[in-house]
């Protein structure tokens, strides 16, 4: 990547995550270039822009300056020509992938760091038809990525080192949170920890145990609490008292495995997922999808502004 303080980036893509990507550079002072085919897309940016912006992370800059250094440019070479970042998110399309990032490699500066949101796609696979793809890294951000700050880094076997060390780098400039995986997995790590939590959630509310607006409630006032505060082995490791995680896997933890075999596996019909609709709806469809949006994403920074004021005071 390039010495320039604030980079020139190229977001591939207008939809959530790159929309979310968009709103976090321009926050940060960054030049952002946007590459998508939808006519619209202007349109699009703008109203996410305003949506976002009330909500991106504390010293970010005045969205009264984001107009000067956004622009579109719907042609992926020109997209790309000049920039220092290539942030990618398109589909969850192998094929589709292997071709951008193709015509990427050809037009793109040869310091330039290319980065991929994709949530299950390994770097190696993406890059098999580039010439050169040592400096493709995944940078998979959980949603809504202009708010959560992790972002899963994952290399391939042909990534350069240097090249990840700049993605963290990089993520850390625009105040994400980083972590580099330690070796490649389907669906990385944050994904497969929702999934386990949403499977057991599907069961739940399949058998009829709570609604889908309760389960929502069950999550938010207990775990989704804890876990905003200390990952799932420091709050047992804490569970065991002055013993640890060692007094509570010994304890209170050796019946886990007995545990597990009771969780559930739930199919996921259409009666399973009409339901889900239908409770959904019932549950949250009164309001505007912006209106919950801005809810969300007020309770999220709040919790960050928290949490960082608590850590400035030791």
């Amino acid at each position: 990547m390039g010495t320039a303080q604030r980079p020139t980036v190229a977001v591939i893509g207008a939809g959530t995550i790159g929309l979310g990507w968009i709103a976090l550079f321009l926050g940060h002072g960054l030049r952002v270039r946007v590459n998508s085919r939808r006519p619209d897309a202007e349109a699009i940016v703008a109203e996410a822009l305003e949506l976002y912006a009330p909500y991106l992370p504390e010293g970010t800059a005045d969205p009264a300056t984001f107009g000067e250094r956004l622009e579109f440019e719907p042609d992926i070479e020109r997209a790309v020509a000049d920039v220092d970042v290539v942030v990618e998110n398109a589909p969850e399309n192998l094929a589709l992938k292997q071709e951008l990032f193709e015509r990427i490699g050809k037009a793109v500066p040869a310091h330039a760091l290319i980065l991929s949101s994709t949530s299950t796609l390994n770097p190696d696979d993406m890059g098999a038809r580039m010439a050169d793809s040592s400096r493709l890294v995944v940078g998979h951000p959980f949603n809504p990525p202009h708010v959560v700050p992790l972002v899963e880094v994952v290399a391939g076997e042909r990534t350069a080192p240097d090249a990840v060390e700049e993605a963290v780098a990089f993520l850390e400039s625009v105040s994400r949170v980083p972590v580099v995986l330690r070796k490649p997995i389907l669906a990385f790590a944050a994904n497969r920890l929702q999934s386990a939590l949403l499977r057991e959630s599907v069961h739940l509310v399949r058998e009829g145990v709570v609604s889908l607006e309760e389960l929502d409630r069950v999550v938010t006032h207990s775990i989704g609490l804890r876990w905003a505060t200390v990952g799932p082995f420091l709050a047992f490791h804490l569970g065991g008292g002055k013993g640890g995680l060692r007094k509570w896997l010994t304890t209170l933890g050796a019946g886990l495995e007995q545990g597990w075999e009771l969780l559930g596996r739930p199919p996921m019909d259409d009666a399973t997922i009409q339901s889900l609709i239908e409770q959904a709806e019932e549950a949250y469809g009164a309001r505007s999808f912006e209106e919950l949006v801005r809810e969300r994403d007020a309770k999220q920074t709040a919790v960050l502004r928290t949490l960082a004021e608590v850590s400035q005071r030791g």
